[in-house]
């Protein structure tokens, strides 16, 4: 998005949420004499539109806003019960706290509303203790809910392209990359990069826990990386003689093309299982080849070019199933292998089970902002209700507006909410001291002064945000009772005492937001996924009676799902908080990626090595897999500042892999470049040659002078 098309928003957005405080503040206050409704009117689109960021179009966020109405009406009334008790007022805020903060497991739509209902609890559980008032207040909040629905109908943000379109372009520029190879590397990566979540606007993003957002997400994933191979695949020295492969990418193509059609128009998809078919007739072609000794065997280039073919026809498979299974609720064809789709036969309540189960960990960002979130309110309540604050519900908006991931970003907020709050007080001290009584000149001021703050504060910053919001409050209480300078002082009390019991927890619980947390993550993921490498090689390489079962993978997967989540915090914190952290987590979760996929799909397509060459080149390829594990958990060492093992011994180059396993070559040569290139990252040395006992080509590591 633009500079203008981001101010354009703020704008609407600002005209959006004025009109519709303004819709019904001034009929209920001047035209009903209803003052409690009237302030819970103009609080509630205040709350859901402009303090919650709810992502989407307009008829998405108005859907969204409706849905939370009713929960909205449970939580005034649950926080009006309570009000009496400060004890039953601060459970309460600790329970609704964590829930409401933890609901962003569930995806971006209920993340960005949640900050809008716990303000609902969060105005309705202060005193004054009057139940009395219970209808006025629920009257007040759906009449501005429904407001401002209504206002986001009638002025829309313009709709963004959804991923499933996202999707249809990314798989016809692979479509085309595959037919005719005309495609260049970097438009066929910037395909890729638009399927990338963090590219993507928050309500497009397949982010659920049910099977359509699941395969969505996966078949983006799987799309990205069909993409990067085709480029891969372009920039290599070209081949003659090959014709097997340009089959098969031609059926990739074909397919590609079938899933767009599929995608766009609902129309009949691909044949599930041509391109199974295709890859099984390809492999045993090689099989027949490689097999026939080796001055009959295709040159080693060509081996390696249909090895890489052959993984990149594999992510157009993961694409196809996946498109089905999004777009069907279940898969026509059975998913295989099974654990890679492993949630298609799976329910949406165990769905939903898992993936609340998996979250429910300190090793969680997720848990961890839940519970950080939910102590400061319950905190913040508790210390206004002990200390009789006036208007004490001011104490936990700071909470709950300031507070960051970090204790950094939490402290550098805080310092411009408070200049900002000082000024505006000063300036609605004096706009009160000025004006008197005269509610007619308040009433006149409201309107405009709000449009300016929440259009401005945005623009400007945190500071003129606070400032500009505090003479709205001003000019909105004085017209409901009559208001005295002291209303400046007490919002400024207010929000220093929310301010240090923001800082407070955040100083005492995750200080460092998601810096630890995702060293510690990826650290696990890696160890996770490690002994994949040996795994695989052992499997790949067992006689032709062996078993072809692919490693277990969803432990990998599991740690996978946290180390993203880590990470997608991670990349949100603020710059200062990642300074002087040099590691390449793109290129790690990349490498995590790379060991889960080829552990899935190595056993059923790669070649197996004729049984004269077994007991000479197997025996060097699992020592190479033992290297690259050993490699793996090094660097998981190194995340987590752990005492790494010794850097594996480096050897000559040898000679290609005539006898072995292209297919296992091919993986573990990628694999140690990506590794090589992460430790790179982490230590100032470079990073390491081949492991001992490869037996392929050269394998990137320790750069090589010239002339040697």
């Amino acid at each position: 998005m633009t500079a203008a098309q981001d101010r354009a928003t703020i704008l609407r957005r600002a005209v959006r949420v004025a009109a519709a405080a303004s819709a019904g503040f001034y009929p209920l206050l001047y035209g009903a004499g209803l003052p409690v409704a009237a302030l819970y009117a103009l609080f509630a689109p205040i709350a859901a539109g402009l303090l919650s960021a709810v992502p989407g179009s307009g008829r998405q966020r108005a859907s969204t806003m409706l849905r939370a109405l009713p929960p909205a009406l449970v939580l005034v009334t649950l926080g009006t019960l309570l009000a009496a008790y400060t004890p039953a007022a601060v459970g309460g805020m600790l329970l609704v706290g964590f829930l409401l903060a933890f609901a962003a497991v569930a995806g971006p739509r209920p993340a960005g509303i949640a900050p809008g209902l716990q303000l609902f609890y969060i105005l309705a559980c202060f005193p004054p203790y009057a139940p009395g008032t219970l209808v006025e207040r629920l009257a007040g909040l759906t009449a501005g809910a429904l407001l401002l629905a209504a206002c986001e109908v009638l002025l829309p943000d313009p709709a963004a392209p959804s991923y499933r379109d996202r999707l249809a372009d990314a798989l016809a520029v692979a479509a085309r990359g595959a037919a005719t190879g005309g495609v260049p590397p970097r438009r066929l990566r910037a395909a890729g990069a638009k399927l990338r979540l963090s590219d993507v606007p928050p309500a497009e993003r397949p982010a659920g826990a049910g099977r359509t957002d699941r395969a969505l997400e996966q078949a983006g994933r799987s799309a990205r990386r069909l993409l990067d191979q085709l480029a891969t695949l372009a920039e290599a020295p070209p081949v003659t003689a090959d014709p097997e492969s340009a089959t098969l990418l031609h059926r990739v193509a074909d397919l590609c093309t079938g899933c767009v059609r599929f995608l766009r128009t609902g129309s009949t998809p691909p044949p599930a299982g041509a391109l199974e078919e295709a890859m099984r007739a390809f492999q045993a072609d090689r099989a027949r080849a490689f097999s026939r000794g080796p001055d009959a065997r295709p040159a080693v280039d060509v081996q390696r070019r249909q090895s890489r073919v052959l993984a990149l026809a594999e992510s157009a498979r993961t694409v196809e199933i996946a498109v089905d299974i999004a777009l069907h609720g279940r898969p026509t064809e059975p998913a295989f292998p099974p654990e890679q789709f492993w949630y298609a036969g799976l329910s949406t309540p165990r769905l939903w089970a898992r993936r609340l189960v998996g979250n429910v960990t300190f090793r969680s960002v997720l848990f961890q902002n839940a519970l950080r979130t939910a102590l400061g309110l319950a905190a913040a309540r508790a210390v206004a209700g002990s200390l009789d604050l006036a208007h004490g519900f001011w104490v936990l908006l700071a909470v709950l507006t300031l507070g960051r991931t970090t204790a950094g970003a939490t402290w550098r907020a805080v310092r411009r909410a408070v200049v900002g709050n000082a000024v505006g007080a000063l300036v609605a001290g004096a706009l009160v001291i000025g004006l008197g009584r005269h509610t007619d000149v308040y009433a006149a001021l409201l309107a405009p002064v709000m449009l300016m703050a929440f259009a401005l504060g945005p623009l400007l910053g945190l500071a003129y945000a606070q400032g500009l919001f505090t003479l709205v409050v001003a000019t909105a209480f004085a017209q409901i009772a009559p208001v005295t300078w002291r209303l400046s002082e007490a919002r400024m009390i207010d929000v220093v005492t929310g301010s240090v019991i923001g800082l407070v927890c955040g100083l005492l619980a995750w200080p460092a937001g998601a810096r630890r947390e995702v060293h510690r993550a990826m650290c696990g993921l890696l160890r996770a996924c490690a002994p994949l490498v040996p795994a695989t090689a052992q499997t790949l390489l067992a006689p032709s009676g062996g078993s072809r079962t692919a490693p277990v993978t969803l432990p990998g997967i599991h740690r996978l799902r946290l180390a993203e989540a880590a990470y997608a915090q991670y990349r949100a914190e603020s710059p200062a908080d990642r300074e002087g952290d040099r590691a390449d987590w793109h290129a790690l979760l990349i490498a995590a990626h790379h060991m889960l996929l080829g552990a899935q799909w190595l056993p059923r397509f790669g070649l197996r090595p004729v049984p004269a060459a077994r007991d000479t080149s197997a025996a060097r390829a699992l020592g190479a897999a033992a290297a690259l594990e050993a490699e793996t958990d090094r660097i998981a060492s190194l995340l987590v500042a752990e005492r790494p093992g010794p850097a594996p011994a480096t050897g000559p180059d040898r000679d290609p892999p005539a006898p072995l396993s292209v297919d296992l070559e091919v993986w573990m040569t990628s694999l140690a470049r990506q590794l090589a290139r992460i430790e790179a990252s982490l230590t100032p040395a470079p990073g390491t040659c081949p492991p001992p006992g490869w037996t392929g080509g050269p394998v990137p590591g320790k750069p090589r002078k010239r002339g040697r």
